[in-house]
């Protein structure tokens, strides 16, 4: 009697846990349900280990927070390649804005830290900013000044640009709807704000954020070459 053959068995091998993987897996889950529901129970099962196994990879909770406030972080481009301060301070400060958007709950963990190492994160991006245009030529206090306005831009913008966000399940005409209950008697120049933004046109307009930046930029030149002439 012939004996049939076994069919080797097939071992799945589980990719080990690291830091870096811990950390991938609880910015995708901030990204994708949002930062209440990243809990470690739920960071365990979508790593399908015990919760437990996380802490030989952070610390606690804050640990977690601090560590994905550094992902983010790390996406902006804080050394580009132009030759001139405007530049480079321009494309980082998109680069930024960017980067907050594909991570919508980073800005509350920037502005509202966790804990005292997520705070050191942040000095650095900070630092480089105030590096940039000190070696620019900007005294301390036209650094001190310019990095409030491009900081407040950055993070401002994209708080405001993501509150105007229409929710997912918000219907087609949502918009029409809403401007036709509005009177134009009361409100000619709201209608008139919300015809520019609703036109479309085949020339392809500068973003609002670009704008907005382009001004502080401006701005910021001026005041330097104002304090080199006093000089």
């Amino acid at each position: 009697m012939s004996s049939v053959p076994r069919t080797p068995r097939t071992h799945r091998t589980r990719t080990p846990l690291s830091r870096e993987r811990v950390l991938r897996a609880a910015l995708d889950m901030a990204d994708s349900t949002g930062l209440d529901s990243l809990t470690m129970r739920a960071l365990g099962q979508a790593l399908g280990v015990e919760a437990m196994s996380l802490y030989n990879y952070v610390e606690d909770k804050d640990d977690l927070l601090t560590g994905i406030v550094e992902l983010v972080l790390s996406e902006i481009d804080l050394a580009p390649t132009a030759q001139d301060w405007r530049s480079d301070m321009r494309a980082t400060a998109v680069s930024a804005h960017e980067a907050l958007l594909r991570h919508p709950w980073a800005t509350q963990l920037i502005l509202s830290p966790p804990s005292a190492p997520a705070v050191s994160v942040r000095m650095g991006y900070i630092e480089s900013i105030l590096a940039r245009l000190r070696k620019a030529g900007f005294t301390p206090e036209a650094a001190s000044r310019g990095y409030h306005a491009l900081d407040s831009h950055i993070l401002g913008f994209t708080i405001w640009q993501l509150g105007h966000a229409l929710p997912e399940d918000a219907p087609p005409d949502f918009v029409d709807t809403l401007m036709r209950q509005l009177d134009p008697d009361v409100f000619p120049y709201l209608m008139e704000h919300a015809g520019v933004h609703m036109k479309s046109s085949e020339v392809a307009e500068e973003g609002e954020f670009e704008f907005g930046l382009d001004l502080i930029l401006d701005g910021l030149e001026r005041y330097v070459r104002s304090t080199w002439n006093q000089a």
